[in-house]
């Protein structure tokens, strides 16, 4: 339970090492002030902090159900760090676990949202091995579906890749096209039409996407068409993960009443998705931050095979 570095750095003093104390705290990811802090008999600071890191997460739980503890502990840790008793994350992990509040996965039905056999026109990828480097160069757009007890919601949304900010989003009864037209009018609120004209817009090639109605809006704004080639995920994978993110951290985890009832928690989710929730494949770094950068984004993990291969 309790961390031992305190106890190695001060057995490397013990052995004249002849390095400075701030050199081998750092070894640790610790400051001298947090050494100095420490309470080497007992661990009586981290005891007495542990009630007050668990009371801050139920409140990040009951915000985002789902949040993973990796998340929980980026977002805490920004708050509890200057403390110098902030546990590590195998140690937030186990906290978590003591106190029972580990996600546990919920498993629902599937609908299907896209019909690609249809005789509108279907447009070729333009955004194959294309990594973005600035907000507003490529957004994605898919659709996914939300249980009330209602009956189901289909949910529009329009990330945007560099940032992985959800940048217009709209939820109704039926996958008719004016759902994804307005969360399409809602995300052109955010650019000007210099933005629009510089803008690739990608999606499957589901009929809503493809249908006169909104290939008329994106030509009438100069943005270029791109949608994928075939049923595979992956090549709209950024739009699948806000998706799966929103279904699996905060949906599959509520009862919600009514359709009414499903845009106002959608309003809030998406709001803590946005300006709360840090991504990994930006750095560590809410959506909302990053929609203001431009430049390489920083990527926080890595495949098998990259793994294999260091």
């Amino acid at each position: 339970k309790k961390k031992i570095w305190h106890q190695t750095v001060s057995l490397l003093r013990e052995d004249g090492s002849g390095a400075a104390l701030s050199t081998l705290c750092g070894l640790f990811g610790y400051s001298r002030q947090a050494y100095n802090k420490r309470d080497d008999k007992d661990g009586f600071a981290e005891d007495a902090i542990e009630p007050i890191i668990m009371e801050k997460a139920r409140e990040y739980r009951k915000a985002n159900p789902g949040l993973g503890a990796p998340k929980l502990h980026a977002i805490l840790k920004k708050l509890f760090d200057d403390t110098g008793c902030f546990p590590g994350r195998d140690a937030f992990t186990e906290m978590l676990r003591r106190h029972g509040l580990m996600v546990r996965m919920k498993r629902r039905r599937r609908y299907k949202t896209t019909d690609s056999e249809h005789s509108y026109r279907k447009y070729p990828n333009l955004i194959k091995d294309l990594v973005p480097t600035r907000p507003n160069q490529v957004w994605a757009s898919d659709i996914t579906y939300v249980e009330t007890t209602e009956g189901v919601c289909y949910l529009s949304l329009i990330t945007d890749l560099y940032s992985h900010k959800i940048v217009g989003w709209s939820v109704g009864p039926t996958l008719e096209t004016t759902y994804p037209i307005e969360a399409l009018n809602m995300a052109y609120k955010s650019i000007d039409d210099d933005a629009a004209r510089c803008l690739i817009h990608h999606s499957d090639r589901g009929c809503q996407y493809c249908s006169q109605m909104y290939v008329t809006i994106l030509k009438s704004r100069g943005t270029q068409i791109s949608m994928t080639q075939s049923g595979d995920p992956l090549e709209n994978a950024v739009a699948e993960r806000a998706n799966g993110i929103l279904k699996t951290e905060w949906l599959y985890r509520m009862t919600i009443p009514t359709r009414k009832a499903c845009k106002r928690e959608l309003t809030r989710i998406i709001a803590f998705y946005n300006d709360e929730r840090p991504h990994m494949s930006i750095g560590n770094q809410t959506p909302s931050v990053a929609h203001t950068q431009s430049g390489p984004q920083q990527r926080m993990w890595k495949n098998p095979w990259e793994n294999a291969g260091s």
